[in-house]
Parts: C-alpha cells; structure tokens; sequence
C-alpha cells in the first residue's frame, strides 16, 4: 500500500480502500464543514451509521463536493433497535434518503445484541442478516457485513448465511490488539476494520504512552502516525477521525515509513491501554437512533 487510495480486495472481488474516514461524534463540531475538509484533504472512504446523526451532513457533503459518487466509498450501520428482518430493510432505506444517495457501497449490523442481557440474539442476528443478504442480492447495496462481532458470533452468521460477510469492524489499536479476533477473521476471510484507531479519547492516553511516544521519536513521526501505520502493516483498514485540517492530512501520512519486525511485535505484546471499555457481550452501548 503507497496511498489511502490502494485497496484491498474483499472475498466477493470488491475493492476497498486502505485507510477510511470516521464520523462518529462528528456532530459535536460543524459536520458538513468536517466532511467537507475530509474530502478536501483527500479522504473519499467515509464510515457513518444510523446512530452517529452524520449520514444527513455526510451526504450533503458529498453533494456539495461536485465530486462523482463512483468515487466515494460510503459505509453505514444499523443500530441496535432497528435489527430483525423488516427491520434492517426499512433502516437501510432511511440511512439511503438520509444520505441521499442510491446506494452504498457496505452497510453493516453494529452490534450482535441489543444487550448483554438479550438471550436470543442468535436467531436476531440471523433474521437481520437474511435482510442484508436480500439487499445485496437485490443489488441496492454493493456488499454487506458486521460491525463488533466476536468469532462466536460470526460463526451463528456463517452456520445460517447464503453471502458470506465481507468485513468486520473492531476496536483495534496498540493495546488492544484482539489476536484471537484478527487469526478467526483471516481464517475466513474478512477483511478487519479498526474503530477507535488511536484509543480511548482519540489522542489522549494512548498518544500519551510513554512507548508510542518513543517509537514516534525514532521514526520521526507522530504517535497517531505510529498506531495508524501499526495496523495498516497487519492488514487493517484503519478509520481515524478528526476535526482538524493538519491532523486530517497527518492521519493519510503513513506510507513513508516502515515500522521494523521487532517493534511490532513490541506493540502487539504492549500491556492493554486505551481500551473504550466496550464489549459486545458484557457492556454494550445504551444509545438510541438519532
């Protein structure tokens, strides 16, 4: 990979981009003018969900850009509440008018169960993903996948699906390296995504750590560049996120370096830091659709 341009190609020929761009909590600042920057700045790969309140400004955004739709690659989410067959189908049409736009190139389930609590997600996600396979086949949506889903959960997902998920989104970064996630998805063959890129707080403790610190001294780069970088080495579609123009520039930087064998696995072994505190089995997100 040389730019945020070069792709990967998922287990249904579809190419993706290398290096995304997230808009959750985009809403807490100007998102149209975010997204606009983003665009500026180069991004074309945008990660949205029905949650975050971004897919109305995302699409004016892109509307606003002149700038075809063939060549954005948009993702959005359903959430927690708008699971189940009819479901899933009626929140994808919201998430598309929302967006403006005829289709999207992924659409994801967000979380595999609306609670820790909730017994019979099995046969939910499984109702849900017959929805997302029917779009897909119906050709409204280019490819279809998940979003926090552990091994034993896609394994309920491949015992029941006719399309095979194409990807899978994660809380990835130094610190929170999830191994037995990343084999299990390489064994199958989807592709992993990283959320949350730079840790808890985006550029707090982690970007604080006394070891990324020393590891941006020696390639003489930032400590967002060295978490960005650490997983595009393994083969992970980072999405960072940002507000600042520099920072979005910086963000793309991390072709221009290599990150040597002995320090990755320095950073696949760090002790767990920055971790969100999430889980999709013990601690899931309370929120509702904006």
């Amino acid at each position: 990979m040389d730019s945020i341009y070069d792709c990967y190609t998922l287990n249904n020929g579809m190419q993706i981009p290398c290096v995304g761009f997230g808009t959750y909590k985009a809403m807490d600042t100007d998102s149209v003018e975010v997204t606009k920057c983003a665009i500026e700045a180069g991004y074309r790969y945008f990660d949205t969900a029905s949650l975050y309140g971004t897919e109305e400004d995302l699409g004016k955004a892109i509307k606003e850009s002149g700038i075809p739709r063939e060549e954005f690659f948009i993702v959005s989410k359903l959430w927690t509440d708008e699971m189940g067959y009819e479901g899933a189908k009626a929140a994808y049409e919201r998430s598309l008018k929302r967006l403006q736009l005829g289709y999207l190139d992924l659409y994801l389930i967000h979380w595999p169960r609306p609670s820790a609590e909730y017994a019979d997600w099995k046969k939910l996600d499984v109702e849900t993903w017959k929805a997302l396979e029917d779009l897909y086949k119906e050709k409204k949506v280019r490819g279809i996948g998940l979003s926090n889903f552990l091994p034993h959960h896609i394994d309920n997902i491949l015992e029941h699906c006719t399309v095979k998920p194409l990807v899978d989104q994660l809380e990835l970064h130094p610190g929170y390296a999830q191994e037995t996630a990343l084999a299990y998805l390489k064994e199958h063959d989807i592709q992993p995504q990283a959320w949350s890129p730079l840790g808890r707080g985006g550029r707090s403790e982690l970007m604080q750590n006394p070891f990324i610190m020393e590891l941006a001294g020696k390639y003489e780069v930032s400590p967002a560049q060295i978490c960005l970088r650490f997983l595009l080495q393994r083969g992970i579609i980072p999405l960072p996120k940002s507000g600042n123009p520099e920072r979005m520039r910086q963000n793309q930087d991390i072709f221009s370096f290599e990150i040597t064998r002995e320090d990755m696995y320095r950073l696949e072994t760090m002790p767990q830091t920055g971790w969100l505190g999430e889980h999709p089995d013990f601690k899931i997100p309370d929120k509702k659709v904006q």
